[in-house]
């Protein structure tokens, strides 16, 4: 009985060893190509002997991790690495499942960090001589500069008629991350022609190859096109509307009355100081002790404003402000009416397009070889774990083994970093006060800076108020600037006003406010550099 338990014993264990060796070696054959760089790159990769690529490619570990990376080591550099496959990958049948990582250490402001899945040697390319020029099937991955913000996906495909490789971009492609952490990048490749983007595992875009609201250019043509033989008639009339030939300009109708005209109602407000002018030499201004007559020309005081007109209703000459003319009409047009003679807008008849051609599925070059061809402006950045897989179940696997533990040490020091950084408070709250105390650094805000700065600290302190405080202090800074715009103290006083309520306020300006204001902007320059009026250039 006991050999008959032992014998039952040993076939489980056998059964049980032949099922994980027979998973291993299916698991396995799901994967085409993986590099962990956990060994050096030298003697596998190689370098592009093109003398524009520059830049140093380095083995080096990841920031705060053990693991190993392909690393750009230096800025404003053209970089061509290349890695040539033992066995060449064909995209036509199954699932296809690329994905790699990338960690922007020093972040990404201009430069590129995608990958390109090369066709074979033969379409003409060697790998030292790598370069922008070397036909690739697929282009994958991060870019970012100026007004470009993606991650690409460029699909080179053959047109079957003309021969020529087109390339055909991703409509609308995700973002790329604005972080300093690593992430791993993966395209999928569906048998129905669906291609799914992930970012970090998560879906962010999924595309059909054969859709034109996808692809640009689209994959397939076009089975129309303009006739470009087809030309517009002499007599085609696109104009909608046309002015009326029968319509008249009115016999009353003037147009040469002005805009505005002196509000002959008003008055000069009691007290006005004719004689006095705005602006008066700082009296307690002294010649600078190195002002040389000769070379600097006269020296002449800064202005500042006129005490006395602080004081009175204005100064200098009045003038009576302007108001709407009621006669005014400006020029006189003929009404618009219906063209009898409009057909439309003209456009080519449709022909046959001679280059269209249908498609089952995209005629995918097979991939030979992998490699890094970019231009960065950035270093620190580290590509690692590169797969190609037939199973998206393999590539998960990958992302939660060799990717995921490392993000979530990055983003859990990146939280405490935040932290200490702000004394306490929250991301949001740190960028929200940093652009605070920029605000309360404007000249205009004068003697309500006090008051903005008293305000900031004792939100710091308080961080449950951050949003009392914003409110607080955009109603002081729109206090402030419409005071500035509306209520400089050389506008016509209140009484002028009060004088001419006969006509519309929101239309009505004084001549002299505008003069006072031009004055007032010249005081302050003056002011600002007292030497700038006379200095001569040597």
């Amino acid at each position: 009985m006991e050999e008959t338990r032992r014998k039952i014993w040993a076939q489980y264990a056998f059964l049980l060893l032949a099922c994980c060796f027979f998973s291993q070696l299916y698991a396995t054959s799901d994967v085409k190509f993986y590099e962990s760089f956990d060994e050096a790159f030298d003697g596998r990769w190689i370098v592009s002997e093109k003398e524009e690529y520059s830049g140093v490619w380095k083995h080096a570990k990841s920031e705060g991790h053990d693991d190993y990376g392909l690393l750009v080591s230096e800025k404003a550099r053209k970089y061509a690495i290349v890695k040539e496959l033992d066995n060449v990958v064909d995209l036509k049948d199954g699932t296809v499942v690329l994905q790699y990582e990338v960690r922007l250490q020093d972040g990404l402001e201009c430069g590129g960090a995608y990958i390109k899945y090369l066709r074979p040697q033969e379409a003409g390319w060697t790998a030292k001589g790598f370069d922008n020029e070397s036909p690739y099937t697929i282009m994958f991955g991060p870019d970012k500069c100026g007004a470009t913000n993606k991650v690409h996906f460029i699909l080179k495909h053959k047109n079957p008629k003309s021969g020529e490789y087109v390339e055909h971009h991703l409509k609308f492609p995700p973002s790329v991350p604005a972080d300093k952490l690593t992430h791993v990048y993966t395209a999928v490749l569906k048998p129905d022609n669906d291609v799914l983007i992930l970012v970090d595992g998560e879906e962010k875009k999924k595309a059909n190859f054969l859709s034109s609201d996808d692809f640009e250019p689209p994959l397939i043509p076009a089975e129309t096109i303009p006739d470009p033989e087809d030309k517009k008639p002499e007599d085609w009339d696109e104009r909608a509307k046309i002015p009326d030939p029968d319509a008249k300009k009115p016999d009353d109708w003037d147009e040469d009355a002005p805009m505005e005209i002196e509000d002959e109602e008003a008055e000069k407000p009691e007290g006005w100081l004719d004689d006095e002018p705005e602006d008066v030499d700082d009296p307690e201004a002294t010649k600078p002790e190195d002002w040389d007559d000769d070379e600097d020309g006269e020296w002449e005081a800064p202005k500042v404003d006129n005490p006395k007109c602080a004081e009175a209703p204005g100064c200098g000459e009045w003038k009576r402000p302007m108001i709407r003319n009621p006669a005014y009409k400006g020029k006189w047009h003929s009404p618009l009416i219906d063209n009898p003679n409009y057909k439309g807008i003209w456009k080519p008849r449709d022909i046959p397009n001679p280059d269209y051609f249908e498609l089952d599925k995209p005629n995918f070059e097979p991939i030979a070889a992998i490699g890094f061809e970019i231009w960065t402006m950035q270093d620190g950045i580290l590509f690692d774990n590169i797969l190609i897989a037939s199973d998206e179940k393999v590539a998960e696997s990958y992302r939660k083994t060799a990717w995921k533990p490392k993000f979530d040490v990055e983003k859990e020091k990146q939280k405490a970093e935040e932290e200490a950084e702000s004394g306490g408070l929250k991301g949001y709250q740190k960028v929200v006060f940093d652009l605070l105390y920029k605000v309360a650094g404007v000249p205009f805000l004068g003697e309500h800076k006090a008051k903005v700065l008293d305000l900031l600290e004792k939100a710091e302190k308080q961080p449950n108020i951050t949003v009392g405080v914003v409110v607080s202090i955009v109603v002081v800074v729109f206090s402030v600037l419409l005071k500035l715009i509306f209520g400089g103290k050389k506008q016509q006083p209140a009484i002028a006003s009060a004088e001419t309520e006969k006509t519309d306020g929101a239309e009505t300006s004084t001549s002299n406010s505008q003069a006072a204001e031009e004055k007032e902007e010249q005081s302050e320059d003056a002011a600002a550099a007292p030497r700038r009026r006379t200095r001569r250039d040597n």
